[in-house]
């Protein structure tokens, strides 16, 4: 009787593995041991970025609104807390696109904020 190999299975899975490290440089993109480890780590560090790249924008959007308060002679810390006294609910990254893309409109908010705060 001949013996059972493990064969499509264990071909598919190989390949399908392999396939995922297309591209990968050298011996990571041939070998299925280093390919495995590769796409493990792969995936972790994909995982965790997704997380992390809220974070960066968060605090990309926050550097930009600071940096357009302080042309209008304010903090950021000021900026956001004379908007919530005047009851403004803006998210930071339209702030952040405001401050970019409508000088005006972005002046008009922190000169509501300033009059919220009293100053």
């Amino acid at each position: 009787m001949p013996r059972a190999v493990d064969g499509t299975r264990r071909k598919n899975r190989r390949k399908k593995i392999l396939k995922q490290a297309k591209g990968y440089w050298g011996s990571r993109s041939k070998l299925f041991r280093t390919a495995k480890d590769a796409i493990a780590k792969a995936h972790a560090y994909a995982y965790r970025d997704r997380k992390r790249r809220k974070r960066d924008f968060r605090s990309l959007w926050i550097a930009r609104i600071s940096a357009a308060v302080r042309n209008e002679g304010m903090t950021y810390s000021h900026f956001i807390h004379g908007l919530q006294k005047s009851g403004i609910e803006i998210n930071r990254k339209v702030l952040s696109n405001l401050a970019i893309e409508d000088a005006a409109a972005f002046k008009a908010l922190v000169d509501k904020t300033k009059e919220a705060l009293g100053e």
